[in-house]
């Protein structure tokens, strides 16, 4: 049991509807003695639209400074202090600075609770009509092709629904890779503006949702939440090595791809990683 007085509060805020600010956030911000925020001036504006005022001090936490602010906030709380940690929209940590606090938090053994909260991609696989029971979240997808690429071949095995972020202006590149490496008719949902006003889900095939993208490109907020690849389909090690090597070659390293293929078609990793030793030119 911690005898540190002080305590870290990682505190949901709303996506976009201010009703979904609960009561237990209102009080928080209000009497904590430290916030610390994504971007000051959306966390000042918040309070505005709340109609309170917090008590104790704004001070940024963000991603270009988590690392040295962490040991800062965390050494407040130690020493007493309510700390509330929040981000622009949503739970920090997820794809947001705040990891690091908590991190940190539980090394100095200062307590760390949770204020529950709005979370786009919790409300987009509710709302998907896609299977919800086991499911995983990729966070926003690579900017580099050569990176998009690789996370997707990744991906072309995984069995769960995959729900990731996107921005507006690379959702039909993301799409377009989406189609090529898995193939058009996987099913997804692009869920954008979501408890705003303009709240929209688009369902389809990925081809589809291409072709909605081009023709009526989507703004704001975007997850996209994407279909699980069918259970596994059986191959034989012949008829893998070529992807194997394939895939070493443009930079995979051959171990991984042996160990992660041999799970996905339910081959032998080492008869397969010899078959593909033996095949390398």
């Amino acid at each position: 049991m911690s005898d540190v007085t002080g305590r870290i509060e990682i505190a949901g805020t709303p996506i976009g509807n201010i009703a979904d600010a609960s009561p237990r956030l209102v009080t928080a911000l209000e009497e904590a003695d430290v916030v610390a925020c994504e971007d000051t001036r959306t966390t000042a504006k918040l309070l505005r639209a709340l109609g309170i005022r917090a008590r104790g001090e704004l001070v940024a936490y963000h991603e270009h400074n988590e690392r040295s602010r962490a040991e800062e906030l965390v050494d407040k709380a130690r020493r007493g202090a309510h700390v509330v940690v929040v981000s622009d929209a949503g739970m920090p940590g997820i794809s947001d600075p705040g990891y690091r606090i908590v991190a940190q938090a539980v090394v100095e053994d200062v307590p760390v609770t949770v204020i529950p909260g709005p979370s786009a991609l919790i409300c987009a696989l509710a709302a998907s009509g896609l299977p919800t029971d086991r499911f995983t979240f990729e966070g926003f997808m690579p900017r580099k092709a050569s990176e998009r690429t690789s996370v997707i071949r990744a991906l072309s095995t995984e069995t769960r629904t995959v729900v990731f972020y996107e921005t507006p202006h690379r959702i039909e590149a993301t799409l377009e890779a989406l189609a090529e490496g898995l193939g058009g008719d996987r099913r997804a949902v692009i869920s954008r503006e979501i408890t705003k006003m303009y709240e929209e889900h688009r369902r389809g095939t990925l081809d589809e949702l291409l072709a909605g993208v081009v023709a009526d490109p989507p703004r704001g907020e975007i997850v996209v939440v994407l279909e699980g690849a069918s259970e596994q389909v059986e191959a034989s090690v012949d008829e893998l090595v070529p992807v194997v090597l394939e895939r070493v070659a443009e930079g995979e390293r051959l171990k991984d791809v042996c160990k992660s293929l041999a799970e996905a078609y339910g081959v032998s990793r080492r008869e397969l990683y010899d078959a593909a030793v033996k095949a390398r030119p």
